[in-house]
């Protein structure tokens, strides 16, 4: 009664070799990708005089600004700056529970 009906070969040879142009496509347009280097977990050391002279250089410091300078994760770089704050590297100028804004301490 219904159903689809079987296509001629020409058809089926065609829809191949569509299939094998598509799949060729994709592979070059993946391989145009940068790849993506994960993100540190752990928090560089807040002793290091290197970091911290990038950071002063910096007007306005806050958790994304961090993580993306220093390739590591937002929660890394949130207790990074919690650690300079009480070594009073960083004062804290505005936040609260979700956003915390800080300057470096001339």
């Amino acid at each position: 009664m219904g159903g689809k009906k079987k296509l001629s070969l020409k058809q089926v040879e065609r829809m191949q070799t569509r299939k094998g142009k598509e799949e060729k496509k994709k592979k070059e347009k993946t391989t145009g990708l940068k790849e993506k280097k994960p993100s540190a977990i752990v928090p560089p050391d807040p002793k290091n005089e290197k970091i911290i002279g990038e950071l002063k250089k910096m007007r306005v410091l806050t958790p994304y600004v961090v993580a993306s300078r220093l390739n590591v994760r937002i929660s890394a770089a949130k207790d990074f700056l919690e650690r300079l704050e009480e070594r009073g590297v960083v004062q804290m100028v505005s936040g609260n529970h979700t956003l915390k804004i800080y300057k470096a301490v001339d």
